[in-house]
């Protein structure tokens, strides 16, 4: 369970991107909601982030090459990535550059029965996030690949969705649209020879490529040029036979982009970035909050560590007060979960002064040992206030 400043920032940025307008798939607020951000930066970049405002995060630089550095792309962005992918729960989806594994592991809430490859051609970062997705046990779901992510994987096309993370030369998306699903798939890349790129939108109708740019952005280039120091890494030792792609010629791709030039011609359902007609109602939003107060407990009733309870007893209290405040009219019991939480709250402070007070205390395992049963016992009642709740909800 996240620490509870950390929480707060959390919750903060998430009311900062639904009243901007970027954030309108609720499958996505429950992701980040969830997912801890700090989970994927290494303990060496915590102090060089800013973990929870719309910045991006640093997690991966060389000291002996400073343009080494690359960040998690800000929460606002990887929203606009995301949803531009429309991705359905069973999509297949390719990524082109690793971003420490944040942007894949949000988009496996999202499509939780297909698969997720990542393409990322430095080793070290590669490492660095199949770490990350192990810790969060989604190494059945999400796999990370030493390879150059322009080659793509064709050998598992066809993709119903590929995101591209870096920026990227026009010519050298083509390969990697033959590799969509032809029953509209869709690539959203950051497209562009210069510092400023146009991340876009492209959409496969059989064998027609509608493209459509979607706003100005700033990235660093994807990583391309293998960075090989962990074999063990590479599950295709063909990779090593490293093929310029830049310069290959291409005459047997026919592809020609056909740029949507009217908002109306939009294929239903493909999302314009801030489109204000698709908002989350506020009633979907308690849901998730207590959707999520439901998942924690389930997660702490195998939990015995005081800290995770104290910080989760806080956030909980955090969200119910949220719920609490809102103008918004919503017939939701408060009271009892209130209670329930005052009680667990005793038995937290109990635990506390018995951990002080331990060296003195004969008893002290057996005393742990019976609030630890009193908390899951309250635990369990908490998980039924909530569970009704939800059921009046939905």
């Amino acid at each position: 369970m996240e620490d509870n400043n950390l929480f707060r920032d959390k919750i903060r940025l998430l009311n900062h991107l639904l009243y901007s307008g970027y954030l309108n798939d609720i499958r996505l607020f429950k992701a980040f909601l969830s997912l801890p951000l700090k989970e994927f930066i290494p303990k060496r970049c915590i102090k060089y982030s800013k973990i929870y405002e719309d910045a991006p995060s640093l997690f991966y630089f060389d000291k002996d090459d400073p343009e080494s550095i690359r960040t998690i792309s800000a929460p606002h962005m990887i929203t606009i990535m995301i949803q531009n992918l429309m991705l359905k729960d069973d999509d297949d989806l390719l990524i082109l550059g690793a971003k420490s594994g944040y942007i894949a592991a949000l988009a496996h809430y999202l499509a939780p029965k297909g698969k997720i490859k990542i393409l990322e051609a430095n080793s070290r970062i590669a490492k660095i996030t199949s770490k990350n997705i192990s810790k969060l046990n989604l190494q059945d779901d999400i796999e990370v690949i030493v390879k150059n992510p322009l080659e793509g994987l064709p050998e598992f096309e066809p993709w119903q969705k590929i995101l591209v993370t870096g920026s990227i030369k026009t010519r050298r998306i083509y390969p990697l649209l033959k590799q969509l699903d032809s029953n509209y798939g869709v690539l959203f890349a950051p497209i562009g020879e210069d510092t400023i790129q146009t991340y876009t939108q492209i959409q496969r109708e059989t064998d027609q490529y509608i493209a459509e740019d979607q706003l100005q952005v700033k990235f660093t280039p994807l990583i391309t040029q293998l960075e090989i120091d962990e074999f063990q890494l590479i599950t295709d030792t063909e990779v090593l036979e490293q093929i310029d792609i830049e310069d290959k010629e291409s005459d047997e791709i026919n592809i020609s982009l056909k740029y949507r030039t009217n908002p109306t011609d939009r294929a239903e359902g493909t999302p314009n970035f801030l489109d204000k007609t698709r908002v989350i109602k506020p009633n979907d939003i308690f849901i998730a909050f207590l959707e999520f107060i439901h998942h924690s407990i389930e997660k702490l009733k195998n939990d015995n560590g005081l800290k995770n309870w104290l910080n989760s007893i806080e956030n909980f209290e955090l969200i119910l007060l949220l719920i609490k405040n809102s103008k918004d009219k919503v017939k939701i019991n408060i009271g009892d979960m209130e209670k329930s939480l005052t009680q667990l709250k005793f038995l937290n402070k109990n635990w506390l002064d018995l951990e002080k007070e331990k060296k003195n205390e004969e008893n002290f395992q057996s005393k742990k040992n019976d609030i630890v049963h009193d908390h899951l016992f309250e635990l369990e009642n908490l998980q039924e206030l909530v569970g009704k709740q939800l059921k009046k909800l939905n």
